[in-house]
Parts: structure tokens; C-alpha cells; sequence
């Protein structure tokens, strides 16, 4: 027999604490892997133990329950509708996989332009419908900003916080990914089938069944699945749900159809509609951060006003005279009534007076930044993936499978072009406000000095000269009382907001009736509506953008088809199993592979034996349910001349519980195949180098023991 090859340790971690219910995974293409650290929170780390990242989620409606590397090697970038799905139930399994996509067009398009053209000459040309249809118009745009730390809300509050996170998940789209589909299943407890493709773009739920004529039970679970690259069609491994232990497995083909008949370019389509769903949720927290500055900005100016308005009010000496009248009076006159004075130089004084002017000043300038830096330029990205979305919606008009229509796209460009206008308005607003604040809060810091002196002063004068009374008298009328921006970014009741709702939803321009609105509010009307709240105008973008992500998630869950099951059941409970699929002539072939109780509590030391594919030796044995398979037992030439015999390291105080395998790759620098171990106290991770050549290796063995024979 031949000699084992031992296997080489490529790295060891010590994990302090714990993975999480032994959640770790290893990175496909660099020497990373992720685990789990807690309930909520997920850490990556290097082969050193050095840490990498930590995510965490605040609150415990959420927890981690599966963890999963792309097949290039990144993180899932959103693990939004994951989280959703974790709050319902738990997950039973979840698996990332890529199938080959193939674009007629493309092959049409070389095929015309190769015609009388030489091999060599065919290689040069350039595919012009894919160059065109790939065009990224977005990375001419200037960079979108980070948001700020505090005064976000939700579970994306912290997401669009750093520059990292940003680019990590607006990274531009590669035509080179456009021939492959990255699909998602996650399977929970209770039997459903969540399907989603790419990073986040979901597909749907499913609710799968056996049939009653195969003897289903009431309820199954999915708990595996297989594919290959070039087949549409998935195997999912099924068990009945509720319990640990189950003597049978099923075996149901699942063939999404979008994968070769989407009458677009499903990968461009899919990366369109998930950057515009990063888009919007973007937008959300920007609008957050916007309505949480201004309210900063009048909160202690209102309480400084409000306790004066209430003493003036008890004095009854002035009639209906508030502080705006009186400060009013004195940049006209320049005399202060008593009790003005007295809340000048005694409560406010010179710290209450620089609180407030930080409080306005620091605010305004985070909104004037938040518009510029965040608002506008999002919404410029927004207005152009619907643009291409209109192209694909009038190209394909008369296709019902495309789950959307060029009307739909023209009302939510519609909605887009109100948040364009609102946020100029905002923008033209706040620097307005900013400059008049400046002039009124000069002048009244000189009033605060002025009358805490018991005598004028040249430097009091000589300040007194330079100040713009026309901008403090504006400020004291038209921003103290109720600042113009309270049109735009004040909280939206519910009832306007039904009304207008209903408006909107009437089929007319929603910026026309925007337009009339402004002009009203601008003369003065009183109750004119909430079409230029931006608050209002967020949520009806995004009622109006999932509309058209539901269509497009429909249209690709109607291709969505399950196939007949196969049943396996075993006499005893089944321990371990594996399950593959390759493709041959077109044709899928599903393996499986499977232990029983008994026979996984024969205690043997760690070996890893591979079989070679090419053998023929090992013929497949279709399953007949109730028929017994006749194992294929390896001779012993059979083992010489066909398997590998590889033994991991004798180590007394490691025991694994849990193994990966990976490939060899070399987009980040060479690392060879590497088999991960996890030890039996969830702490100890071992990696080992498989290597480069195996049969290479094997033979070499085979050729030391006969000269040493």
C-alpha cells in the first residue's frame, strides 16, 4: 500500500473566545478566514491571529447563524435581507454558488465580425455591443462621502460611516464577472427557500413540499445543496424537519431558467438594481442626518427664546410683544427693554451666547456639507442607473419576463427630479440662513458686551459701525421666528401625508405639482402641503423603487422550477453526507456520498483519501428507493495505483470536529490547496498545505520504498 503523505501545517490559530456555535469558515483565495465571535458579531482574521475586521450588530433582534466567503474570496456585502430572515426563524443551511452565463448577442456580434477575417485578426477585434453595454458612466463621477457617526438611525446607521465601507460596497461593476451569476440559498427551520443573486439582489421565498406520493413528511428543511458552473440547475438535500437525526435525505432538482433565458444582460440588470438599493438606503441616512441637524440647529435657540417670550409674557408691560418684536425694536433704536436686557447679561450672557452660536453654526455647516457632499451627489447616481434602466425597460417593452415597464422607471425619475430640486432649494436655504445667522449673532454678542459695560467703549463703537443691520433685521423676521427650511426638512404628519399621498398617485407630474406648492409657501400660504419634504419624498421613492425590484424579483422567481425528488432512506440515521454535481455532454449527474451512525463510531486516525475523477473504475449507481447499493470496494491495486493516502500530523490534543477543503489560487499571490481543520474545544484552527502534485508525490513514495526494498 502506499506510504502516507504527511501533510504540512500552513498555519494555526488560537481562537479567544470561542466561534460562535463553531461558525468558521476559511477564505478561498487568501489567507484569511471569518468566524463567528458571538451572537451578533462577526470577526475576520489572518492565520497569525492578527484581526482584520469586526462587524457587530447592535441589538439582539439579529444573530449570526451561517457564514459564507464569495467564490472570489470577498464578504457578503449586504447582509440586509439576511438579517430579516434571521429574525423570523433559524437557518438550516446557507450556500453561495456561480453558474456561467452566455450571452447570444455577443456570440452572434464575433461570429458577424470574424467573417473573412483571418484567426489572428479575430483575436483584435474589439466586442463593441459588450464595451457599450458594459459603459460605466458612474466612475467619472466624483466620490460620495462618508456620512457622520452620530445622527443615523436603523441597522444602517453605522454602514456608510468610513470611506473603507464605502468603496467596499459601491465597488464599480467588472464586465468580466458579466459571464457568471452569483446565486444565494439559505434555507431556514421551518422549510422555506430564500433565493437571491449577487450581493443582495433578492429573488423570493419559496415554500417546498415533498409530494404525499413519495411518503413526504409534513414538513422539510434544507440542509445542503450542489452545483456546477455550467448547469442551471441546483440539487437541494432536504430532510424532514424537527430533530438532529433522520434515517432519509431528498434529492430535488432546481432549475433557475433566468440563468440562460433573461431577456437582458441579467448581470448588468442585477448590479443596476443592487446599487440602486445601496443607493437609496444611502439616501435614507443622509435625510436622517439632514432632518437631525436642522432640528439641532432650533432646539437651543427655541429654548433660549422661549424662556424670555415667557417673561415678557408675565410682565404684560409690552401687550403681545415677543423677543422677536423686542430685539427687533432694539436694532432700530438701540434701546433694550429691562427684561431683555436682564436675560442678555444675566442668563444668557457670554456661555449661553456661544453655545447657541455653535449650536446654529456647526449645524448648518453639517447641513450645507450633508446637501453638497451626500444629498445631491447620490441622487446624480441614482438619476443615471435609472437612466440605463429606461434604455433596458423601452428595449424590451414588449416582454412581459422583464417584471418592469418604462412608465414605472419615468415616475420614480419623476420623484427624483422633486429630491434634485429640494435639495438645491435646501442647499440655497441653509447658506442663506448661515450668512444672515453670522451677522445677527455679532451683533448680538455686541449687545451682550455692551450692555454688561458700564460705559461705551471706541472698540464697541468701532464694531457697532461695521455691522449689516439689513441681514439682522432679516434674520430677526423671516429665520428666528420659523426658518424657510421648515418647509423642506421639518417631520411630516401623517394625515398631509396621506393626502398628498393620494395626489401624487393621481398620474399627474409630480414636479409640476411640487412647483406650485414652493410658489405658494414662498407668498405665504398657510398649510400648502408636504410634496417638498424631503421625508415625504424619500418614502415615496422608495414605495415606487420597490415596486419595480418586486417585478423584477417576480419575473426571475416565475423561472424559478422544481423538479421531481428522489428519496434515499438507510436503516440506520445518517451522520455525515456529501453531495456534487458534474457536468457531463450538457447532461447534470448529482453524487452523494453518505456515513451512518455505526459506521462513523469506528474510531480511525485522521486520514484524507483522494480519488482521482478520471478513474473509470468508479461507476455511478443511479438510487432506487428500497434497493440497496453495493459499495465499490477498492483493491488493493486499486489503492496503489488510484488513491491518495494523506494523514494529517499526530497531535494527541487535537481532535477535529468540523473540515474544509480549498483550492489552490493565485489571484493574491500563490497559495496551494489547503485542508482547515477546526479542534473539538472550538479554539484551535489548524490549516494544512496539501500538496502541489499529489500523484507526483504518491509516486515518488512508491519509488523510495522499492529501492529501499
Amino acid at each position: 500500500m502506499t506510504k502516507p503523505i504527511e501533510l504540512k501545517l500552513f498555519g494555526e490559530t488560537q481562537l479567544d473566545p470561542k466561534p460562535h456555535g463553531g461558525l468558521i469558515t476559511y477564505n478561498p483565495s487568501i489567507e484569511l478566514f471569518a468566524r463567528a465571535a458571538g451572537p451578533t458579531s462577526l470577526q475576520v482574521w489572518r492565520s497569525s491571529g492578527q484581526v482584520v475586521a469586526k462587524v457587530s450588530q447592535r441589538g439582539e433582534r439579529e444573530s449570526v447563524q451561517a457564514i459564507r466567503w464569495k467564490a472570489d474570496g470577498n464578504q457578503e456585502p449586504n447582509r440586509r435581507h439576511e438579517y430579516t430572515l434571521h429574525r423570523l426563524t433559524d437557518i438550516s443551511h446557507a450556500g453561495r454558488r456561480s453558474n456561467a452565463q452566455s450571452d447570444p448577442s455577443v456570440l452572434a456580434w464575433k461570429d458577424l465580425a470574424s467573417r473573412g477575417l483571418e484567426s489572428d485578426d479575430v483575436k483584435s477585434i474589439p466586442d463593441l455591443p459588450r464595451d457599450l453595454t458594459f459603459l460605466e458612466v458612474e466612475t467619472a463621477l466624483p466620490k460620495i462621502s462618508p456620512l457622520p457617526v452620530s445622527g443615523g438611525s436603523g441597522d444602517d446607521m453605522f454602514v456608510f460611516t468610513t470611506r473603507a465601507s464605502l468603496e467596499f460596497l459601491f465597488r464599480p461593476f467588472s464586465p468580466q464577472d458579466s459571464d457568471k451569476v452569483d446565486v444565494m440559498i439559505v434555507g431556514t427551520n421551518d422549510g422555506r427557500i430564500h433565493l437571491s443573486i449577487y450581493d443582495s439582489f433578492v429573488i423570493g421565498n419559496f415554500n417546498y413540499t415533498v409530494p404525499q406520493s413519495l411518503g413526504g413528511p409534513n414538513s422539510v428543511q434544507l440542509v445542503s445543496h450542489a452545483s456546477h458552473p455550467d448547469l442551471s440547475t441546483h440539487t437541494l438535500v432536504f430532510k424532514p424537519s424537527g430533530g438532529a437525526k433522520s434515517t432519509m435525505l431528498y434529492l430535488v432538482p432546481m432549475d433557475l431558467t433566468f440563468v440562460y433565458s433573461s431577456p437582458e444582460n441579467l448581470s448588468l440588470l442585477s448590479s443596476k438594481t443592487t446599487t440602486l438599493q445601496k443607493l437609496l438606503r444611502y439616501l435614507k441616512q443622509v435625510m436622517m442626518h439632514m432632518i437631525h441637524e436642522w432640528q439641532s440647529t432650533r432646539e437651543l435657540p427655541s429654548r433660549f427664546l422661549n424662556s424670555i417670550d415667557e417673561t415678557l409674557k408675565e410682565a404684560g408691560t409690552y401687550g403681545e410683544m415677543g423677543i422677536r418684536q423686542a430685539l427687533y425694536h432694539s436694532v432700530v433704536t438701540g434701546h433694550t427693554f429691562p427684561e431683555v436686557k436682564e436675560w442678555l447679561v444675566d442668563q444668557l450672557a457670554e456661555r449661553g451666547h456661544k453655545r447657541w452660536d455653535k449650536a446654529v453654526v456647526s449645524g448648518l455647516q453639517t447641513l450645507r456639507s450633508l446637501v453638497h457632499e451626500n444629498f445631491l451627489p447620490a441622487l446624480e447616481r441614482i438619476g443615471i442607473i435609472l437612466s440605463r434602466l429606461l434604455g433596458i425597460a423601452r428595449f424590451h417593452e414588449s416582454r412581459e419576463d422583464i417584471g418592469f415597464t418604462s412608465a414605472q422607471i419615468t415616475k420614480v425619475m419623476d420623484i427624483v427630479s422633486c429630491l434634485m430640486l429640494v435639495g438645491n432649494r435646501v442647499l440655497l436655504l441653509v447658506m442663506e440662513e448661515l450668512d444672515l445667522f453670522q451677522s445677527f449673532s455679532s451683533w448680538l454678542r455686541h449687545e451682550i458686551d455692551r450692555l454688561a459695560s458700564s460705559s461705551s467703549s471706541d472698540e464697541l463703537t468701532e464694531k457697532e459701525a461695521t455691522m449689516e443691520h439689513g441681514k439682522i433685521l432679516t434674520y430677526i423676521q423671516q429665520y428666528m421666528p420659523a426658518s424657510p427650511m421648515r418647509y423642506y426638512l421639518r417631520n411630516v404628519a401623517s394625515d398631509d401625508a396621506d393626502t398628498d399621498w393620494q395626489q401624487a398617485e393621481s398620474g399627474s407630474s409630480l414636479l409640476d405639482m411640487l412647483d406650485k406648492q414652493v410658489k405658494k409657501q414662498e407668498s405665504g400660504q398657510p398649510h400648502t402641503g408636504v410634496f417638498s419634504q424631503i421625508e415625504f419624498l424619500c418614502k415615496y421613492l422608495d414605495s415606487k423603487t420597490n415596486v419595480v425590484f418586486e417585478g423584477i424579483a417576480e419575473a426571475e422567481k416565475r423561472s424559478v422550477r422544481f423538479g421531481q425528488p428522489a428519496k434515499i432512506l438507510l436503516d440506520e440515521n445518517i451522520a455525515k453526507f456529501d453531495v456534487r454535481m458534474s457536468a457531463a455532454q450538457a447532461h447534470g449527474l448529482t453524487f452523494m456520498a453518505l456515513t451512518t451512525e455505526s459506521q462513523e463510531s469506528n474510531d480511525q486516525p485522521l486520514r484524507i483519501v483522494g480519488i482521482p475523477h478520471r478513474t473509470h473504475g468508479l461507476s455511478f449507481q443511479p438510487y432506487q428507493p428500497g434497493s440497496a447499493i453495493t459499495p465499490h470496494v477498492l483493491s488493493n491495486e486499486e489503492v496503489t495505483t488510484m488513491t491518495l493516502n494523506m494523514v494529517v500530523p499526530a497531535d494527541p490534543g487535537f481532535a477535529p470536529v468540523q473540515m474544509e477543503v480549498k483550492e489552490a489560487r493565485s489571484e493574491r499571490g500563490y497559495i496551494p490547496s489547503r485542508v482547515c481543520l477546526l479542534g473539538s474545544d472550538l479554539q484551535t484552527y489548524k490549516v494544512f498545505a496539501l500538496p502541489d502534485d499529489p500523484f507526483k508525490e504518491a509516486a515518488k513514495g512508491r519509488e523510495d520504498d522499492v529501492m529501499m526494498q
